[in-house]
């Protein structure tokens, strides 16, 4: 087992219904691979980058003090690129951007980097960013805490013996098929649309904007809607559901 193993686990997640909106956080610590401790709670209104901060905060304060190597997976890039690279020059100038606008979230960015820079003298800190909803088994269970959070619910929380917890903590394999199909669905959300489609009462119809497809559907129940990025894409659409224009 490598360095990285050998020490203490730290998975992190936040989210947020609306952006902002209510929010969730969640972190599940796995001591030296013995013991387990999920954490997590929620905010009326806040960012999903805040959520997924407190949870990075919350977690570090739990293990503060605790002798031994730590590995942080986390699904964020605000969270692990502000941490090892952007705080840097956010101090530097005054707790600005490059686009000198005053850093979001500064208090509790304050407060993380201060329980970093404590963390560190207890044993090394190793970063792991990882696709968000890869199949990744701590990240998977952080989602399911830090949503239900978001959602107004209080989820059960386990503390105890890793022997006894449900969850499969310590295999940090990522489903590549679920990966890569996450990966499809973000470059196709940032694709400029073709089309626009809805199927409202069994009837199909292509919209030039997604604010006519929106008003088509809006409040109307059992319908379906999917923007196209090309010709043959909305061919694809309209066959999976046995209609045509």
């Amino acid at each position: 087992m490598d360095g990285e193993r050998e020490g203490h686990l730290l998975f992190t997640d936040g989210s947020s219904l609306g952006n902002p909106g209510p929010g969730g956080w969640a972190a599940i610590l796995v001591l030296s691979g013995r013991r387990v401790m999920e954490m997590g709670g929620g905010e009326a209104h806040a960012t999903n980058n805040r959520m997924e901060l407190m949870a990075l905060a919350k977690g570090l304060e739990r293990i503060s003090g605790e002798s031994g190597d730590v590995t942080i997976y986390t699904d964020s890039k605000y969270v692990h690129k502000g941490a090892t690279e952007w705080s840097h020059g956010w101090k530097k100038r005054g707790w600005v951007t490059m686009a000198k606008t005053p850093v979001e979230n500064r208090a509790l960015w304050e407060e993380a980097l201060f329980l970093i820079e404590d963390r560190q003298k207890w044993g090394k800190i190793y970063w792991k960013h990882v696709p968000g909803h890869s199949g990744m088994a701590g990240n998977e269970r952080c989602d399911e805490i830090a949503t239900t959070y978001a959602k107004g619910s209080m989820p059960e929380l386990f503390e105890g013996d890793l022997g006894d917890y449900a969850v499969d903590i310590l295999n940090i394999s990522i489903d590549e098929e679920k990966s890569a199909e996450r990966s499809q669905a973000r470059v196709h959300g940032r694709t400029k649309a073709y089309s626009y489609l809805s199927l409202v009462g069994g009837v199909a119809m292509r919209h030039a904007t997604w604010a006519e497809c929106e008003a088509r559907v809006k409040g109307k129940p059992g319908v379906k809607y999917k923007k196209a990025i090309s010709p043959e894409d909305e061919a694809t659409i309209l066959k999976s559901w046995g209609k045509s224009i």
